[in-house]
């Protein structure tokens, strides 16, 4: 959901759970798993004021995204010495802005998933962040290239979204029955089947389902059932970040940045822990930085994304245990990843110069002719890999309010589709014209399809095109943010050993999206709330203060009370 990633990059659009009570998921916790690793959830309060009183502890936070920067927050508003490590040359991890052409974009994420009690919601809205709550016209563009009437489109948007909440309790209701192999896209065929649609309205609901895995970084026949509903958000609606995620990375970081000692460009390649002798005594952690330096601590808060845990699990010295290895092994990265494309003027709304020449309103089509979204079907209209699906989804950022508003497209790929753009991309200069070329062949055949494009118009030649490799990228562990796909067996216990970390005993702590509470895994809220939780830990076991630390968070999803017979 981050980047995210972000950190939820997710493109979730739309609530479909409002008025839903939560209550708190039940299910039964191997508590072997997570206490073998010595702590849980609840742990911190096991071990409090253990460490002699006025002890400044001295802590190692690695990693400036969101989760490390409020860990570091946290940290030091409660008497903590942190010393902050960042692979990179600034603070944000995923969280990050560029510019395509004159218009300031978000490379992670770009959504805030869920404003019920959200506390990035909150900080948005004293910095003044621009949000808007997209729920504006959905273009459906099938295989053939052509528009999909504005009713039809309707209906399958219904049984998209009806299926969707249907997954979410079917999973929370079910998950120790469903078999591990069963998938998402199992389930929406199951579900369309009932409809009373004809044969080609079930086989475009089918198609128009797949594009779901924009929002999970993966196709979705590789998306768990079983633990679909880990995949739920906050309550409340999903708001697109208008003007950027900037406003609300300053103000996270503002404690860091002032107060911290930060290592730019300082990459962390090993962690060494020694065993607490007793808990009365601070923790014995060496870091190692890429370029040989060492350094001690007596707190270690790894906030390395879960991609980057996957491929250097041989930088923890001793080696991990063996049911935390399982854990980091059996939860998946996604794949997701964005290409921006930006035009002089907006061609595909009606109104413009452009769209009003080329023919007059069709209110069977206004969807069309005014889209917030495009959704294009698997084409056959243009050539693509084998084997790879090749459907895309965009949205219009210039039905951003005005005072954000710019004629750029953002196009959402997930899984084989965006893997094979990346690995193309990887060696090309961004400011060369093979980039421009690559990217245009790429996106043409689906900006062609929007109402208003002609071939001839200057309007509608792309003026630039700026496209995410965060799958290149092995800061952001090569990907974009955690998912479930079929086949996992434990995945909300996997999730509880992660959150654990070593721990106390190790002196060493994990954080990020992917140890967040169910309802924020894999979005900027996660982040956020697992680098609190983290800092909590280590005050607690220190007996500082708890400036700054929110309620507790559970793992209560809003699919927890059915609403009705599935």
């Amino acid at each position: 959901m981050l980047l995210g990633v972000s950190l939820r990059f997710r493109s979730g659009r739309r609530d479909c759970f409002h008025s839903r009570h939560n209550r708190r998921l039940l299910h039964a916790v191997n508590t072997k798993d997570v206490q073998s690793l010595l702590h849980s959830r609840e742990a911190p309060f096991l071990f409090h004021k253990t460490i002699a009183m006025g002890k400044r502890p001295n802590v190692a936070v690695i990693g400036a995204g969101l989760s490390g920067l409020r860990c570091t927050d946290i940290l030091i508003q409660n008497g903590a010495r942190v010393t902050l490590f960042e692979a990179r040359n600034r603070v944000g991890g995923r969280v990050h802005q560029e510019k395509i052409h004159t218009h300031l974009i978000d490379m992670g994420p770009n959504w805030i998933h869920g404003t019920g009690k959200n506390p990035i919601a909150a900080i948005a809205e004293a910095t003044e962040t621009v949000l808007e709550d997209f729920e504006g016209n959905q273009a459906l563009i099938s295989s053939d290239g052509k528009a999909i009437d504005d009713d039809l489109a309707s209906r399958i948007s219904g049984v998209l979204w009806t299926t969707i909440e249907k997954a979410f309790e079917y999973s929370n209701t079910y998950k120790d029955t469903i078999p591990p192999d069963r998938s998402l896209l199992d389930f929406f065929r199951e579900q369309v089947e009932k409809t009373n649609l004809s044969a080609t309205e079930k086989e475009l609901c089918v198609e128009s389902c797949r594009l779901w895995g924009a929002y999970v970084g993966d196709p979705i026949e590789r998306q768990s059932l079983k633990f679909f509903c880990l995949e739920e958000c906050i309550d409340g609606n999903n708001f697109f970040v208008a003007s950027t995620y900037k406003n609300v990375l300053k103000h996270i970081s503002k404690t860091a940045l002032q107060r911290a000692d930060i290592r730019f460009n300082q990459p962390i390649v090993n962690i060494t822990s020694e065993s607490r002798k007793d808990m009365r005594s601070p923790g014995k952690v060496t870091l190692t930085t890429a370029s040989g330096e060492t350094f001690q601590f007596d707190e270690v808060v790894v906030t390395c994304p879960l991609g980057w845990l996957k491929r250097n699990k041989q930088a923890f010295t001793p080696e991990l245990p063996p049911r935390l290895n399982q854990a980091i092994d059996s939860i998946s990265y996604g794949r997701l990843e964005k290409v921006y494309v930006t035009f002089p003027r907006a061609f595909w709304h009606a109104g413009t110069e452009t769209a009003t020449a080329t023919n007059g309103s069709n209110l069977k089509y206004s969807s069309f002719e005014n889209p917030t979204f495009a959704q294009f079907l698997n084409p056959d209209y243009t050539e693509h890999p084998n084997g790879i699906l090749w459907n895309q989804e965009c949205i219009s950022l210039a039905a951003l309010p005005s005072s954000c508003a710019h004629p750029t497209l953002l196009f959402y790929t997930f899984g084989p589709c965006s893997t094979y753009i990346v690995s193309k991309l990887a060696d090309i200069d961004p400011s060369s014209k093979e980039y421009y070329a690559f990217l245009n062949n790429f996106l043409h055949p689906f900006y062609s399809r929007l109402y208003g494009y002609s071939e001839t118009s200057p309007d509608c030649k792309p003026l630039a095109f700026t496209a995410t490799q965060w799958q290149n990228d092995p800061y952001a562990g090569n990907g974009s943010y955690c998912n479930f796909q079929v086949g996992l067996t434990q995945g909300d216990r996997d999730i509880e050993v992660l959150r654990a970390g070593l721990g106390a005993g190790r002196g060493v702590w994990f954080a990020g999206e992917h140890t967040a509470p169910f309802v924020a895994l894999g979005t900027t809220t996660g982040a956020y709330w697992s680098g609190e939780r983290a800092a909590g830990q280590i005050c607690n076991l220190y007996g500082l203060g708890r400036l700054g630390i929110g309620l507790e968070r559970d793992d209560s999803l809003p699919s927890a009370t059915p609403k009705g017979h599935l």
